[in-house]
């Protein structure tokens, strides 16, 4: 991956940006987000995000304008590839892609956060047994791609005089060989394209879905306050997926090894038993820590141990 593609200038960081919140409460009152929605791909993860926050969104069949339980935020479903541009723009405060539309379009947004939702690849790829040097010494390439921008400036940083560039609408694998010698696209696993007789010559850039917010609505303090409510809720949703909530008895002589063997977001909660029978603890442990953990706790004395779903977690 190369400086040419990172877009930093586009993603500026949290800090650094905007005001604090404001306590005016019928400013906020007034207040209305306009939050842009993906269609596609990217869209029931971000849907089922939005609905674990407790939005409560409900989108006609036909219709592009879902309806929330909460009157301050209004909705609206576009395509990801033109949501950064709007946003950037101003015509949404807030709204959810891919990074690579945000580096593909040089939007003008603040990449608020990083959902980790469908990571791809956009990557260079040719038929099987292509020599990218080779394909330089050409007198002239067609290379076939969503991301112009991307492709273009690519090509130009590694060495390509002169190619053809031609936009695809989609399934950009069929291209090659007979319509075109190179293709840029977006790989997740990159099976589609070894069916296709392709392989990656270059990785332009790994990208995941972006909450990403207009800098202006960012550095109003009543657009920014909500803005921060859909931040923290989402981010509780987030950590609360990585994590469960164990549940167990100890007797007291075991309690000091218990605790100190548990992995926690801060210290667990210890409750005494009724009739000094010993204690209850509680935590919060990353699912993926859960296996290792139980045989470990019961080694130490733990008794009924019970593994709870949760559904937010806010430190």
């Amino acid at each position: 991956m190369i400086a040419l593609f990172a877009v930093a200038r586009h993603a500026a960081t949290l800090r650094g940006h905007g005001s604090g919140a404001v306590s005016d409460a019928s400013r906020m009152n007034n207040a209305t987000l306009r939050v842009a929605l993906p269609k596609g791909r990217i869209q029931p993860r971000v849907q089922s995000l939005l609905d674990d926050c407790g939005y409560g969104l409900r989108i006609p069949d036909r219709g592009y304008r879902p309806v929330g339980s909460d009157e301050r935020f209004s909705w609206k479903l576009l395509k990801a590839q033109n949501i950064a541009s709007l946003v950037g723009l101003g015509a949404h405060d807030l709204g959810f892609t891919g990074h690579d539309w945000v580096a593909e379009t040089r939007a003008d947004v603040i990449e608020v956060l990083d959902l980790g939702f469908d990571p791809v690849r956009i990557v260079a790829a040719a038929p099987s047994g292509t020599d990218l040097g080779a394909l330089r010494r050409r007198d002239r390439i067609v290379v076939a791609s969503e991301y112009e921008a991307l492709t273009r400036a690519w090509l130009e940083h590694n060495g390509f005089a002169r190619f053809h560039f031609l936009r695809s609408y989609g399934a950009t694998e069929v291209f090659p060989p007979e319509d075109a010698d190179l293709i840029v696209d977006n790989a997740a696993s990159g099976r589609t394209l070894l069916e296709n007789g392709l392989v990656i010559l270059d990785t332009l850039l790994h990208s995941t879905t972006r909450m990403v917010a207009n800098p202006s609505a960012w550095a109003d303090p009543v657009r920014r306050e909500l803005i921060d409510e859909v931040l923290v809720v989402a981010r509780a949703v987030l950590d609360a997926r990585d994590r469960v909530l164990l549940e167990m008895n100890i007797q007291q002589g075991g309690l000091a090894a218990l605790v100190a063997t548990l992995p926690c977001m801060k210290s667990p909660t210890v409750a005494p038993l009724f009739g000094d029978a010993g204690f209850a603890v509680k935590v919060a442990v990353r699912r993926a820590d859960v296996a290792r953990l139980i045989p470990e706790l019961r080694r130490l004395g733990a008794t009924d141990i019970l593994e709870t779903a949760i559904r937010k977690v806010v430190a």
